[in-house]
C-alpha cells in the first residue's frame, strides 16, 4: 500500500465525519446557505482533491452576522460571569470528549500529522478552560481622590462586537485562542475563518451551540471573498474590535481599514524566529527542541525557527544530528499514524519553499539533506538542512513557512544576538544554553515578545502570546489575554 492509501475503515471513518461536519453558514443561531448561494471547495492537501463543499459567505451574509452580533451584544455584556465561565467550561468538556474527531478534521484539511493535530485539540481546548477561570476574575478598584471628596471608581467592561480572522495552519486553537477571552470578557464575535481549513471551526461552532451559547454571540462565516466580506463587518460603525493573525502585510493593510472607525487591535503577524545554539548548549537537547521547533506543522507556523544560528565550535556536529534527525521523518497524509510529516497547505506554498532553497544553494549554501519536493498527489516537501547560508540569502530574510532548516554560524555572543535582531519581525527567539548568565542577558537583549530557553515551544494558554516591530502588538493567552477585550470606564463618585 503507498503512505497515501487510505485502508477503507479509516475511509469510512473520516467520510462520516465529514458528513456530520457542518458545511453552512452560522448566523444569528441559525445554519445557513450563503445568499446568494455560492459555495467554498475545501482541498485535502495531501491528495490535491476536494474533501468537502462549505457555503461562502457573501456581504449581505456580514451585513446578517454584524446585526446579529450587535443585537445580542447587550444581553451578552449583562450576562453573569459565572454564567459565561461555565459554558466555556462545557464548550472545553466536550472538545475534549470529541477530541479524536477534532484532530481527525485538523488532520483532514490542513494535513498535519494526527500527533500533532491531537496536540492542538489539547492546547485549543485549554484556552477555553483559561478563559472559563478568568472570566469570573475581572476587576477593576475603589480608592479615596487625594483631596477626600470624591471617590474614584474604575471598572472593566466589554468592548462590545469582534471582528476575528483566524489562519488556515492552527484552525482550532487560533479560534479558541480568541473566542475565549471574547466569550470570557462578555463580547459577541465574528469569525471567518481560512477558506484552506473552514470545517474546524464550523464545528466549534457547533460545540458552542450545542453546549448553550445564546444566538448571536457567536457567528462563523467561512468565504473566499474575504476582502468584500471584511470589508462591510470593518467599515461597520458597530464593530469595536478587530483580532487578526496572518501575515504582516494583510496586517498592515487591516490596520489601516481599520482607522476610521478606530478600533481595538490585536495583530499576530508573520515571524522570523531565530534558533540560537551556543557552544556551550547540550546538543542532543538542542536538536530535539529545534525538532519541534521547526517541523512542527511541517515548518507552517508563525514560531516556527527560521534561522538556526550556532558558534562554529558546534556547527558541523549540529548540522549533521539536525540533519540525520530530518531525515527519518516519515511523510505522508497526516491520518496514517505512522507518519511525522504531512503536506504542505497547497502548490503555491510548496512553490515558494523550493524557490527559497534553490536560491540559497546558487548562492553557496550546501544541501545536507532534502532540498527538494516530493512527486504528488498532494503537496509535499522534503525535510531539509542547508548549511553555510549566505547572509544576504532570501531564505533568511523571509518567512519559509516549510519544512527548511537554514544554519548560519557565529563567533560570539554580540555576533549571535546582532544576527537574530536584524529582521523586522520580533514574535520569538529560541536559545539553547548552560550558562545561567547568558541565559539572562540573552533574554533581556533580544528583540522579541517571546524567548524560548532551552525549550522548542514557548505556546500555552498561561502565557502571553505576541510580538514586536513587525510581528504584531496585543496579547493572546495569560491573564493579559482577556484585558484585550476589555474596555477600562472611571467613575468619579462625589461624597
Amino acid at each position: 500500500m503507498s503512505p497515501l492509501q487510505t485502508p477503507h475503515a479509516t475511509r469510512v471513518l473520516e467520510d462520516d465525519l465529514l458528513a456530520r461536519t457542518p458545511s453552512r453558514l452560522y448566523v444569528d443561531g441559525r445554519w445557513r446557505e450563503a445568499s446568494d448561494g455560492m459555495i467554498l471547495q475545501v482541498e485535502d492537501p495531501a491528495t490535491g482533491t476536494t474533501l468537502a463543499t462549505v457555503a461562502n459567505a457573501s456581504v449581505q451574509d456580514a451585513r446578517d452576522a454584524m446585526d446579529a452580533a450587535s443585537r445580542a451584544q447587550s444581553s451578552w455584556a449583562k450576562t453573569p460571569a459565572r454564567t459565561r465561565a461555565d459554558l466555556l467550561l462545557a464548550a472545553h468538556q466536550t472538545v475534549l470528549a470529541r477530541a479524536e474527531e477534532f484532530a481527525l478534521l485538523i488532520s483532514l484539511e490542513m494535513g498535519k500529522p494526527l500527533d500533532q493535530a491531537r496536540g492542538e485539540v489539547t492546547y485549543g481546548a485549554d484556552f477555553l478552560r483559561w478563559y472559563a477561570e478568568e472570566a469570573v476574575r475581572i476587576s477593576g478598584r475603589w480608592s479615596d481622590s487625594p483631596d477626600g471628596r470624591s471617590r474614584l471608581i474604575t471598572m472593566k467592561q466589554p468592548v462590545g462586537p469582534t471582528f476575528m480572522i483566524t489562519p488556515w495552519n492552527f484552525p482550532l486553537a487560533m479560534g479558541t485562542r480568541k473566542l475565549g477571552p471574547a466569550l470570557a470578557a462578555g463580547c459577541t464575535a465574528i469569525v471567518k475563518p481560512a477558506p484552506q481549513t473552514p470545517l474546524t471551526m464550523l464545528a466549534l461552532a457547533a460545540v458552542l451551540e450545542e453546549v448553550g451559547v445564546p444566538r448571536g454571540v457567536v457567528n462563523v462565516l467561512p468565504t473566499d471573498r474575504a476582502e468584500n466580506v471584511a470589508g462591510v463587518v470593518i467599515g461597520d460603525p458597530r464593530l469595536r474590535k478587530l483580532s487578526f493573525t496572518g501575515s504582516t502585510r494583510v496586517g498592515q493593510q487591516l490596520v489601516r481599514d481599520s482607522a476610521d472607525g478606530l478600533l481595538r487591535l490585536s495583530m499576530e503577524l508573520g515571524g522570523n524566529a531565530p534558533f540560537l545554539v551556543f557552544a556551550d548548549a547540550d546538543l542532543d537537547r538542542a536538536v530535539e527542541g529545534a525538532m519541534i521547533a521547526k517541523m512542527r506543522n511541517m515548518g507552517q507556523a508563525c514560531t516556527a525557527a527560521n534561522r538556526f544560528l550556532v558558534h562554529h565550535d558546534v556547527a558541523s556536529d549540529f548540522g549533521s544530528m539536525l540533519a540525520e534527525r530530518m531525515t527519518a521523518e516519515r511523510m505522508g497524509r497526516g491520518t496514517d499514524p505512522d507518519v511525522t510529516v504531512g503536506p504542505l497547505v497547497d502548490e503555491r506554498a510548496r512553490i515558494k519553499v523550493g524557490e527559497l532553497v534553490r536560491e540559497a544553494t546558487s548562492r553557496g549554501a550546501r544541501l545536507t539533506t532534502g532540498g527538494h519536493a516530493v512527486a504528488g498527489p498532494g503537496y509535499f516537501f522534503a525535510p531539509t538542512v542547508v548549511q553555510g547560508v549566505p547572509a544576504d540569502a532570501r531564505i533568511l530574510s523571509e518567512e519559509i513557512f516549510g519544512p527548511v532548516a537554514p544554519i548560519v554560524e557565529f563567533g560570539d555572543d554580540d555576533q549571535a544576538i546582532a544576527l537574530a535582531n536584524g529582521t523586522p519581525y520580533g514574535l520569538v527567539a529560541y536559545a539553547y544554553t548552560a550558562d545561567v548568565d547568558r541565559v539572562v542577558r540573552v533574554s533581556e537583549d533580544l528583540e522579541f515578545g517571546m524567548v524560548g530557553v532551552n525549550q522548542g515551544i514557548v505556546s500555552t494558554a498561561a502565557a502571553p502570546f505576541g510580538g514586536v516591530k513587525q510581528s504584531g502588538f496585543g496579547r493572546e493567552g495569560g491573564p493579559e489575554g482577556i484585558e484585550e477585550y476589555l474596555a477600562l470606564k472611571y467613575v468619579g463618585l462625589a461624597v
